[in-house]
């Protein structure tokens, strides 16, 4: 117990002595390679998403106009083209404000 002490308390000295650990920005070449294919296929299930709101927004408008009632799906159009918008400047709206 003494030498667990011991080393939390070495390690607060170590680090108020100003020797500040600075690790490397890059990750390893593994771990990079798993996250872009996660990303890309995240990237490419948003659009699909998108594609399919589009297509699904549009045929219930049909069904609407055919019926006679109103176009109440504007709205529901408007939310599905923000969130198409919004997958499509996910990556350069974060490399914009990270880099």
């Amino acid at each position: 117990m003494f030498k667990a002490i011991a080393a939390q308390a070495h390690q607060y000295v170590y680090l108020a002595d100003g020797k500040i650990p600075n690790p490397d920005r890059d990750a390893p070449n593994a771990l990079t390679g798993k996250v872009d294919t996660v990303l890309g296929i995240l990237a490419w299930a948003g659009t699909a998403a998108g594609v399919a709101g589009v297509l699904i927004t549009g045929a219930m408008m049909a069904i609407s106009m055919r019926r006679g009632e109103g176009s109440e799906h504007m709205g529901r159009l408007g939310m599905v083209l923000g969130g198409c918008v919004l997958v499509a400047t996910a990556g350069p709206v974060v490399t914009f404000v990270f880099a």
